[in-house]
């Protein structure tokens, strides 16, 4: 009786969730959505995932990946095997190792760097988002229809934005005339401006999320290039948060993506009215993907019956994919990373005369990115 008393205390226990996410710094909205959205799946559930009690363990890396790979050591040897909430692509390359090398399991809600795409692949790293790629590529795709022959690039100088310019290379068909590099802290941009201006672009590509996004399409409109040199980017350079904080310097730019609040499928529209109703805020794409992730290990803790220590069915469930995405299609790649569509938008005033991106088109379907060919995934 004595055990089975304590089996029954033992199940009752909620099953412990690393979210290791950036809460300060200019970027810290980032983290909030990501938390939220993830949080709201959580309450939704009773607290539950999957009819799997669950508990939240939220650290705050500062954006700084020594203070992430010591939050995730910390908690790998607590015990937790559960991990998600990153992001930033140069924090989740000092946290996954700690993971996965403990055996235990990580699903990126945002960041899917080319490191772990390729050779460096791991059955039990999943990634709900993208692949860093994704967006990219499709902004070459966007700049060919969009008819720009000659275009300047311009990312933060870590692994992100090397994989940024990397993917709209890959597909952009007309001339780049210069790769620039900023820092990923950077606020003042006059000089990287000055010098788009001097090449004259037909339009310009840029990748800066967070504060330096904010920044930099502030002063680029300041500078009058808003109207001349139309800009192309990810969505995640242009979320809800920062067309509020940016005011009328975005309209008319154009954006790729997964998702939008623009979306008109059933769950996607609930999830924005009940994020709104939790939050007060429109949610950004974070807190869309944060939610998915939350669904999408549901999947994984009910099949397992919220025993992690049984990793091959909680892994074997999570390669089904079998949950309801907010963006509609989604299944996955052999490199457990997502088979999915993306969208060209063009930020623009909706009735209510509040920009947001409104879908034109969709650019690419099904979309794999190019570095699963290297993936040896053991079983």
């Amino acid at each position: 009786m004595t055990c089975v008393l304590a089996g029954a205390a033992a199940a009752a226990e909620p099953v412990k969730i690393g979210f290791i996410t950036t809460l300060s710094t200019p970027a810290g909205y980032i983290g909030e959505d990501l938390r939220d959205g993830f949080l709201l799946a959580v309450k939704q559930g009773g607290g539950k995932l999957g009819g799997i009690p669950v508990e939240l363990v939220v650290e705050d890396d500062g954006l700084k990946p020594a203070n992430a790979k010591q939050a995730a050591d910390r908690l790998v040897q607590s015990g937790v095997r559960l991990y998600t909430g990153v992001n930033f692509s140069n924090v989740l390359a000092a946290v996954v190792p700690s993971v996965t090398k403990a055996g235990y399991f990580y699903v990126s809600a945002n960041p899917g760097p080319s490191i772990f795409a390729g050779e460096k692949c791991d059955p039990n790293y999943f990634v709900a988002s993208y692949q860093n790629d994704a967006y990219h590529t499709a902004g070459g795709v966007a700049a060919n229809e969009l008819g720009f022959k000659r275009v300047v690039a311009l990312a933060p100088n870590y692994q992100a934005g090397r994989d940024a310019i990397a993917g709209f290379k890959r597909t952009f068909k007309g001339e780049l005339l210069a790769e620039v590099y900023t820092k990923l802290d950077q606020s003042d941009f006059s000089v990287e401006i000055a010098r788009i201006r001097s090449l004259a672009p037909d339009a310009i590509y840029q990748f800066h999320p967070g504060g330096a996004g904010i920044n930099f399409a502030k002063q680029y409109g300041n500078a009058g290039l808003g109207k001349s040199i139309p800009m192309v980017m990810p969505g995640f350079s242009m979320d809800a948060r920062m067309l509020s904080a940016t005011g009328s310097a975005s309209e008319g730019f154009y954006t790729t993506g997964i998702w939008s609040v623009a979306m008109d499928n059933p769950a996607s529209q609930k999830f924005v009215q009940d994020f709104k109703s939790a939050y007060g805020r429109i949610p950004t794409d974070y807190a869309m993907q944060a939610y998915d992730t939350a669904q999408w290990i549901a999947s994984g803790l009910k099949a397992a019956g919220g025993e992690l220590a049984k990793a091959d069915a909680f892994r074997t469930a999570l390669r089904k994919a079998d949950f309801q995405s907010l963006r509609g299609k989604f299944a996955l790649n052999t490199n457990q990373h997502p088979i999915q569509d993306l969208y060209l938008m063009r930020i623009e005033k909706g009735a209510d005369g509040e920009l947001a991106p409104k879908v034109v088109r969709k650019i690419v379907s099904d979309d794999r990115d190019s570095y699963a060919a290297n993936c040896k995934m053991p079983s």
